[in-house]
């Protein structure tokens, strides 16, 4: 092989290499994204990965509030007569931030379970409002296959409640102390007609 021959092919052998280095170093210097492997769990299946409120919490706060309501002779009542209830938002009074809208839907879902019915508040209120007056009053809608205004029923009754909690700690341990309250109010006279709560308390050693 010459000179000349070997000068005209040296520009593809650098190319080439200089590509293989490039692909080389995208490769090593990547690092995979992947985690560990997922797995199903029981749902109901107690949870104690840290003292904050968990799963474990939740359903056992709402399977006290739920059973002790039920068996109340003014919710047997609601049921009965076909009233309505309606839940305020829990007030959240502890050191943690967590959705207490978890509490009241599932507290109500088992309610509903069992006979009770209820209506809407807050923000679920303001997208019934939104829906009705689309239908109502943008112009969009054929006014014989719409719904009507003013059929809305007013709740008798509505929940409310809270959730606290202490927390102490030191070198060696951290104890937490959570405290649900809930009440059932009768809309008209203010007049508290039932209320319970549920104590929970958890500990971690460091």
């Amino acid at each position: 092989m010459n000179q000349t021959s070997v000068l005209r092919r040296t520009p593809g052998v650098l190319l080439a290499g200089l590509a293989a280095a490039v692909l080389s170093g995208c490769v090593t210097t990547g690092s995979p994204t992947t985690g560990g492997a997922v797995t199903y769990t029981d749902p109901k299946a107690v949870e104690t990965v840290t003292t904050d409120l968990g799963s474990t919490d939740l359903q056992v706060i709402a399977e006290k509030m739920t059973g002790s309501l039920i068996q109340h002779p003014v919710v047997q009542d609601v049921i009965k007569k076909r009233q309505l209830l309606m839940a305020s938002p829990v007030s959240n009074k502890t050191s943690e931030y967590f959705d207490t809208r978890l509490i009241t839907d599932t507290i109500l879902t088992q309610l509903q379970k069992n006979g009770v019915r209820y209506v809407i508040e807050g923000a679920d209120m303001q997208n019934q409002v939104d829906e009705l007056r689309r239908q109502t009053q943008s112009g969009l809608y054929d006014k014989s296959k719409t719904v009507k205004t003013g059929k809305m029923q007013g709740a008798k009754y509505r929940l409310d409640g809270s959730i606290s909690s202490i927390v102490k700690k030191d070198a060696s341990i951290k104890d937490v102390f959570y405290k649900m309250n809930l009440r059932l109010i009768e809309i008209e006279t203010g007049i508290v007609e039932w209320s319970d709560e549920k104590d929970i308390r958890k500990q971690v050693k460091r």
